[in-house]
């Protein structure tokens, strides 16, 4: 039979604290070796809550290589990697936090002015597209449902817009329209001559049909 230790009571304690790190603030002058067990469980913003809450106390020893490890998670080993040599080639320290909110800062900044230029660029698409976009002009309904075929006048006097006159009057009055009606009256007139020439007629003058008419018998006496 294996008998388990009963946890002690800074056991129990830890355990408490890191099941209630949303309210943690100021630590005040907590042990760092416990502070070492708690806040390795903090998120970002709970462990800057604790850091901005506990003034009088610097706990960058503690938290400075949390910090590194949340800035090589948001933002790439390349990048903290790249951090580190340069401050190696300038022969200067920053602190992780420094770091990494400089850096989120930064990359805000781009996200920024890349949406500014998409915005930009999506505004001038849709100001080219509109340009282009062909204006429909609406006609004014008439005031009855029989449409008007009387002439040139009702037609223009039922275009809304002021270029659709104009236009329409000019079609109207263009050569080609008035070539048309000429010839259209002039196939007309010439079917009716060729009809009326080509009616069979009697000797007499009267037409075909009243010349064959039966005529009636004589009346007996």
């Amino acid at each position: 039979m294996v008998w388990r230790r009963a946890p002690s009571l800074v056991d129990l304690c830890v355990r408490k604290a890191i099941d209630n790190l949303r309210y943690l603030g100021d630590v005040g002058e907590t042990d760092a070796g416990l502070l070492q067990r708690i806040l390795p469980h903090c998120t970002v913003e709970q462990l800057m809550h604790v850091e901005n809450s506990s003034t009088g106390r610097d706990l960058t020893p503690i938290t400075d290589k949390l910090w590194k490890g949340f800035y090589q998670k948001q933002f790439g080993s390349d990048s903290a990697n790249l951090v580190i040599e340069r401050m190696k080639q300038k022969k200067v320290a920053f602190r992780w936090r420094q770091l990494y909110e400089a850096k989120l800062k930064d990359v805000e900044e781009a996200q920024k002015k890349s949406f500014d230029r998409i915005k930009q660029l999506y505004k001038k698409e849709e100001s080219r597209k509109q340009s282009r976009q062909v204006q429909i002009c609406t006609k004014v309904p008439p005031a009855s449902n029989k449409r008007n075929w009387g002439g040139m006048n009702s037609c223009v006097s039922n275009t809304k817009s002021n270029i659709l006159k104009k236009a329409k009057v000019e079609f109207l009055k263009s050569p080609e329209v008035r070539n048309a009606a000429a010839m259209k009256r002039s196939v007309v007139q010439r079917s009716y001559n060729i009809s009326a020439s080509t009616k069979p007629t009697s000797s007499s003058g009267q037409s075909s049909a009243s010349a064959s008419r039966p005529a009636k018998p004589p009346l007996r006496r």
